[in-house]
């Protein structure tokens, strides 16, 4: 049966594509916070950006493990998508509290909690956490919640993403499927978290400057980091439903079928 005929998968790849093609996060955050996120960006101190990109690249590295080695394969059951929320929210208060100064320590701890629920979103989505290439993927989700500095205007969408980090992706995969965690300094794994990294750190930024507002405190961390943690697990629910649903019916269709909804959406007539 394909999607077309199957009325509930072509739903679920519209509320995939929902949710990874309008993620965000700033403005949400601006919603939270009751002021725009650029006066908080007004009010970082400088070389900020130096230290959101060190922040960003030791949580990524320090949570390898999480993503890459010690996820629970064998839990079933519904992701606990609340329970990690609020562990999340909870380390945010603690973040709030300190400003960017907290964010070194912060980070680590709250991209640890996101990456266990982006593992339970993969595992409900029917991955198998056995394999590196789920593990890799689940990894990968940091970097489809922000675009890079680099991103062509025209190609910012979820497909373009996933395209230009295949490559990463796949060697990494296949790295992890022969030697493991062993060689953590290894060229494949080195290139995956560079990538990950430089569009994670799109949204860390936007998350800082939220944080650097004055009256953001305790209360407003907490709540910018239910913010933080839901944006990804929005990325990771579209993103685990496209890849189920290419497990059933192939990449290039639902790939096409995607780019329809889009036309759709833009009252632009159906693909053939």
């Amino acid at each position: 049966m394909s999607m077309t005929e199957s009325g509930l998968e072509l739903e679920q790849l519209r509320q995939a594509r929902d949710l990874l093609e309008n993620p965000g996060l700033a403005a949400r955050i601006s919603d939270v916070m009751g002021t725009p996120i650029e006066r908080g960006f007004e009010l970082l101190p400088e070389r900020w950006s130096q230290v959101v990109n060190a922040a960003t690249r030791k949580a990524i590295e320090s949570t390898l493990d999480i993503a890459l080695g010690s996820m629970n394969a064998d839990r079933r059951g519904a992701p606990s998508n609340l329970w990690h929320k609020a562990a999340a929210t909870a380390t945010g208060a603690t973040g709030g509290a300190f400003g960017l100064a907290a964010l070194a320590v912060e980070l680590p701890v709250s991209t640890g909690i996101m990456l266990r629920s982006i593992a339970d979103i993969a595992r409900s989505e029917g991955e198998d956490l056995a394999g590196a290439e789920a593990r890799v993927q689940c990894l990968q989700v940091l970097a489809l919640g922000g675009r890079s500095r680099g991103d062509d205007a025209a190609e910012t969408g979820y497909f373009a993403a996933r395209a230009t980090m295949a490559r990463a992706v796949s060697e990494a995969a296949s790295h992890l499927a022969r030697k493991g965690l062993a060689e953590k300094s290894a060229p494949a794994l080195v290139r995956l978290i560079s990538q990950v990294a430089s569009r994670f750190s799109i949204v860390v930024s936007e998350k800082a400057a939220a944080q650097a507002v004055p009256l953001a405190g305790a209360f407003g961390g907490a709540a910018i980091n239910a913010v933080f943690i839901d944006h990804f697990q929005d990325m990771a629910r579209g993103h685990f439903i496209v890849r189920r649903l290419e497990r059933s019916h192939g990449t290039e269709a639902v790939r096409r079928m995607y780019a329809e909804l889009a036309g759709e959406e833009c009252g632009q007539p159906r693909l053939p």
